[in-house]
């Protein structure tokens, strides 16, 4: 990055984190944010919080809360 690269690091910070920008993207965004601690924060939070998406998408809901959402499901339908 020519520049501080904090606009085009912070666009791109999402595509980053999941690998999904080039090589030499990600080579220019790591640069940066070695050096840029508004992006080493801003990064620190969007892992921190795709971390935690992740982790609540492999999660399952107990057998009882399963049956308490699809019964009142079926409670919501039967009245349309």
């Amino acid at each position: 990055m020519s520049d501080c690269g904090c606009d085009k690091a912070k666009k791109d910070l999402e595509e980053y984190l999941r690998n999904e920008v080039c090589s030499t993207e990600a080579s220019d965004i790591r640069a940066h944010l070695e050096t840029c601690v508004d992006c080493q924060n801003e990064a620190l939070v969007a892992r921190t919080l795709t971390e935690a998406v992740q982790r609540a998408c492999t999660e399952v809901a107990p057998e009882e809360l399963k049956n308490q959402v699809l019964a009142r499901l079926r409670e919501v339908q039967g009245t349309h």
